[in-house]
């Protein structure tokens, strides 16, 4: 006898791996210029140097035992007090190091922090579409019961009247990622005010705070002036999931982190049930070389000129063929209206012409579909034609 939900998840691939698999095995049979891969968010710029930097001085200077050796579970101290001054210093709130529980990833992040707040099996966490894919196992699979709220499809905010309506006695948490995958959004100051003052009110109303979890993975890549709100400042009962594999380009090395800042309600006690909750799905200590790493390079911030090239490029063409999307502020993902109203369909079209777009629906938008610009630009440069012959195609 076996876990049915688990034998489901681990038969069943996301469609963006899916995807990401057909792209490779078309790349052997027609050739790597003629697949136009827009399925995974791998980033593509280099690290900032000081990492590898790092990396190989940590290597060779340090003792075997130092680089490879266990860690405490929550983060050596120099990786935690790094950290905590950094953010100190760039948000203007003091952060402590004991405020940090660093994990494997943003994914653990989310998960200890679902899990710790999931206090029965009617607990209910919210989130925003479109929303990252994951969230729903993330919450079905630790107990408790998972709500979406519809897309504002015209600006990718939030839509209040629904989300208003659907927190209940039984909301646990929210969550929010912003820049947002697949949208490419930032939710805007008043936007984060907003929401602020619904889930104050309605944590008054419940008698028990309603947690903000922000899921903040791609904090540094915003273009332009757009500033990305630090949402502990504006609704202290925010728990901050963060990862590096964005900001310095380390998906494989698996390093981030859950911030619980002295602000939030009962701040101890949450720390230390997110640390059992990691306890409980196994975790014993972040990779030990990577935390080093971060430990020296926690200032480092990425370039981001390749990317905002790219999403000049898709985004320009791609509207003037007449493709509607929000102009991506943050990330590195276009969610653009399929011609038609059906990712899906789209995405099977698109297909045949080994140009690989994500269908939408996972992400709770079913009429869109997503494309990460985290790739080369002279691969954009190949397939807009194909862009435009299929919405030319279109009835």
């Amino acid at each position: 006898m076996l876990n049915a939900k688990m034998l489901s998840l681990g038969t069943t691939r996301s469609c963006i791996r899916e995807l990401f698999e057909y792209g490779l095995n078309q790349a052997r049979i027609v050739g790597a210029d003629h697949v136009y891969d827009y399925s995974l968010g791998n980033p593509s710029i280099p690290s900032p140097s000081g990492v590898n930097a790092a990396i190989c001085d940590i290597v060779t200077h340090e003792s075997s035992l130092a680089v490879h050796g266990y860690t405490s579970a929550p983060g050596l101290s120099e990786i935690r007090q790094a950290v905590a001054q950094d953010l100190t210093q760039r948000f203007q709130m003091e952060i402590r190091p004991e405020n940090l529980f660093f994990t494997c990833g943003a994914a653990p992040a989310l998960i200890a922090t679902i899990k710790a707040l999931c206090i029965e099996r009617a607990s209910e966490f919210i989130a925003i579409a479109p929303y990252f894919p994951e969230y729903k196992p993330f919450v079905e699979c630790n107990g408790g019961t998972f709500v979406a709220i519809p897309a504002d499809t015209q600006s990718f905010q939030i839509r209040f009247p629904e989300l208003e309506a659907s927190v209940t006695p039984k909301t646990q948490a929210v969550i929010i990622n912003s820049p947002n995958n697949p949208s490419g959004v930032v939710y805007t100051q008043d936007t984060i005010q907003v929401l602020s003052s619904l889930l104050t009110h309605k944590s008054q109303e419940y008698g028990h705070p309603i947690y903000l979890i922000a899921d903040e993975p791609y904090r540094e890549l915003v273009y332009g002036q757009v500033t990305v709100p630090f949402i502990p400042k504006f609704y202290p009962d925010t728990i901050v999931c963060y990862s590096y594999s964005k900001s310095l380009s380390l998906p494989g090395e698996r390093i981030g982190y859950v911030l619980v800042p002295d602000c939030v309600t009962d701040s101890q006690a949450l720390f230390a049930a997110v640390a059992g909750a990691a306890r409980a799905m196994g975790h014993v200590c972040p990779p030990s070389l990577i935390q080093r790493v971060v430990a020296r390079c926690a200032t480092l911030r990425p370039d981001l000129e390749a990317y905002d090239r790219n999403r000049t490029l898709l985004y320009e063409s791609l509207t003037a063929y007449g493709y509607e999307c929000a102009k991506p502020e943050g990330a590195f993902y276009l969610f653009i209206k399929a011609p038609g109203g059906d990712s899906q369909a789209f995405s099977e079209r698109a297909k045949q012409e080994n140009l690989l777009v994500v269908p939408g629906n996972d992400f709770g938008c079913p009429e869109f579909f997503r494309i990460c610009y985290c790739v080369d630009y002279e691969m954009i440069q190949r397939s807009l034609p194909v862009f435009q012959k299929l919405i030319q195609q279109m009835p």
